[in-house]
């Protein structure tokens, strides 16, 4: 059940960091008000929604690390972490930046990460 709610949490965690670091750049073209903030305002903007990130992030690390009773190594956490961001900001990328494309080389980024994932879990 900790793998379930570790792996839940990180997929949560990951909207909202790809929100913050990322959903600026599509707010500016779609709020007018929102074009008009000066950079500061945007790094708020953003913070707050690296809030929400953090609220997800340090729980689901500390639920599923080995050390607190949790099915997961540091190393293990790390790379599925990395896999979930690939995940959502592949998913972010393609619904909300229409005109960003998918290439090869992007898939095969993608498998050698899935790659990382099954030798980090081998024993």
């Amino acid at each position: 059940m900790k793998a379930f709610w570790t792996i839940g949490l990180l997929v949560i965690s990951n909207i909202f960091m790809t929100f913050a670091w990322y959903g600026h750049l599509k707010m500016k073209q779609t709020f007018s008000w929102f074009e008009t903030l000066p950079l500061i305002g945007v790094v708020a903007f953003s913070w707050s929604l690296a809030f929400f990130e953090y609220l997800c992030q340090i729980p689901a690390n500390r639920i599923g690390f080995i050390d607190n009773g949790g099915p997961f190594t540091l190393m293990q956490l790390k790379i599925i972490q990395e896999v979930i961001t690939l995940i959502i900001f592949t998913i972010f990328t393609t619904v909300f930046f229409k005109g960003e494309v998918l290439h090869w080389n992007h898939l095969a980024a993608f498998v050698c990460l899935i790659l990382a994932v099954y030798f980090v879990f081998m024993k």
